[in-house]
């Protein structure tokens, strides 16, 4: 069986190619497919799929009663999530952007990162507010912010965000499957980068970590890019035509020119 950009089946053991909407859309299907305690609320999240299309589908296999439209209300929302939790369910609630996700604040900050400790611990608040955020799409004012320091300096509240389309598929079933509050910031501008995903392999812990790049690799890295810049701008003024090494204690243009030679000498 082969998934494409258009395939959310995630009944497969291989590794295969697609961009991190797609992934994110596996991920919670696979989390709506292994608990039916899970359910997805949200702006226009049913029949049309949501604004970036991450639920594409998923209301007509899973139902209304597991994956519904709400009101424009983000405090109703997460206000309804909140109780839903407090009665065994795991709600995945759906910011639209990034920018509407204050008139919810207070409902985030004081409530629902509180209840667990004002019940000490006997009171579990499984939910999951996704966030598309960042910037690098051309929008306006809304739609294109990065509000995540607000809520990481809230106690009580567990913020992740993943990089790939891999990070993606585990990393969405694994903060649904997390007993605390979980914001789930999704980089909007990475949502149809490619990238492979493993349905074969484990999940691995919400906040683990793993080695990208080494140092070695990160220092030979930046060196390059040094003289890549150094090239460039060496470029720029020789077009400049600035040459006058005589004149350098009068030219400002001729010593950034001997300086950015010396250090290539240096590489």
């Amino acid at each position: 069986m082969t998934i494409t950009d258009t395939t959310t089946a995630t009944d497969i053991g291989t590794t295969t190619e697609l961009p991190l909407v797609k992934a994110l859309n596996a991920g919670l299907k696979k989390a709506l497919q292994d608990d039916p305690k899970v359910l997805l609320m949200g702006e226009d999240i049913g029949p049309l799929g949501g604004v970036f299309r991450v639920t594409e589908g998923l209301q007509a296999e899973f139902s209304t009663n597991r994956v519904f439209d709400t009101p424009l209300a983000e405090s109703g929302i997460v206000g309804t999530a909140v109780g839903l939790a407090m009665r065994g369910y795991r709600p995945v609630c759906e910011i639209q952007f990034d920018g509407f996700i204050f008139p919810a604040f207070d409902q985030i900050t004081t409530q629902l990162a509180k209840l667990t400790s004002r019940h000490e611990g006997l009171l579990s608040m499984p939910v999951v507010i996704r966030v598309p955020y960042g910037g690098h799409i051309g929008a306006v004012e809304h739609h294109q912010e990065s509000p995540e320091a607000y809520f990481a300096h809230t106690p009580g509240l567990r913020l992740v965000s993943p990089s790939t389309p891999n990070d993606a598929y585990w990393m969405i079933q694994e903060a649904i499957a997390s007993n605390d509050p979980v914001l789930f910031f999704e980089p909007k501008s990475r949502y149809w980068h490619k990238g492979p995903v493993d349905f074969g392999a484990s999940a691995v812990p919400l906040h683990s970590s793993r080695v990208v790049r080494g140092a070695r690799a990160h220092h030979a890295e930046a060196r390059r890019v040094r003289e890549v810049r150094l090239r460039a701008l060496l470029v720029v003024l020789d077009r400049a035509d600035v040459t006058a090494v005589g004149h350098a204690d009068h030219n400002r243009e001729a010593q950034v020119a001997l300086v950015a030679r010396g250090h290539l000498g240096e590489l």
